[in-house]
């Protein structure tokens, strides 16, 4: 990561001139890392949140089901960075009031916790969707014939349900990624210093804030083409077999 990001920070210096010397790197290159990692954690709350979702959505349980069904229809209508300001603000005082009560010291929030689970939790809720319709999409008879041959249900999923199912739910999966990686723009809202909050930092300073948020576009595209080759190497490798229309 740090040597991409010194071939970045030639490019970049050389295409858009002198105003970007000393505020590229390691200021706004060191905010893409951030973003990334932020990017990550939170795809893997979403994962764990969607794949507890997607099984409770499909459980016999009507508490399951309702407890799912609630989470995401309020993923669906609340705006992200309302959930932001929520999970940030509200969550810390929530644990501080608890902390309180059994006698701790002040507890602070990190940005970077409210952020990947805030976008994790958001997430989660379209994971959810994703995973549900890929395991719907598995031939039940399949699953029946693992059972027939004396598999236990976990033997079943791992086996036969969750490999097709990834396979089913790649494209909707790799869509909720790239939106993700977008999303994780609104963490600069409560002070996380990520590429958007420094390249706005640097703009301030500078008064170019254009020179500043297109580097910072540039470098989101940058992170969407790498994502890309990967989830269409993940779509070869899970249809290793499958016959193509």
């Amino acid at each position: 990561m740090t040597e991409l990001a010194a071939v970045l920070d030639r490019i970049l210096i050389k295409t858009l001139g002198g105003v970007l010397d000393g505020y590229l790197y390691p200021f706004i290159l060191k905010g893409m890392v951030v973003t990334v990692e932020l990017a990550l954690a939170s795809l893997a709350i979403a994962i764990v949140l969607g794949m507890i979702g997607a099984v409770a959505k499909l459980s016999n349980s009507r508490i399951a089901k309702a407890v799912a069904g609630t989470y995401t229809t309020l993923i669906r209508g609340v705006p992200g960075i309302v959930l932001m300001f929520i999970i940030f603000f509200g969550g810390q005082l929530l644990v501080n009031n608890i902390g309180d009560l059994l006698g701790w010291d002040y507890i602070e929030i990190s940005e970077f916790i409210a952020g990947s689970a805030t976008l994790g939790f958001i997430f989660g809720a379209y994971m959810t969707e994703s995973f549900r319709g890929g395991i719907l999409a598995v031939p039940r008879g399949e699953i029946e014939a693992g059972y027939t041959f004396g598999m236990t249900a976990a033997q079943v999923f791992f086996r036969i349900t969750l490999p097709q199912m990834v396979r089913h739910a790649l494209p909707s999966f790799g869509n909720n990624w790239l939106v993700l990686t977008k999303e994780t723009a609104l963490v600069s809202v409560i002070g996380l210093q990520d590429m958007v909050f420094n390249a706005s930092q640097a703009g301030g300073t500078t008064r170019q804030p254009f020179t500043f948020f297109f580097v910072v576009a540039v470098l989101y595209l940058i992170i969407t083409a790498v994502s890309k080759v990967g989830l269409r190497w993940a779509d070869r490798r899970y249809s290793v077999g499958v016959r193509r229309a």
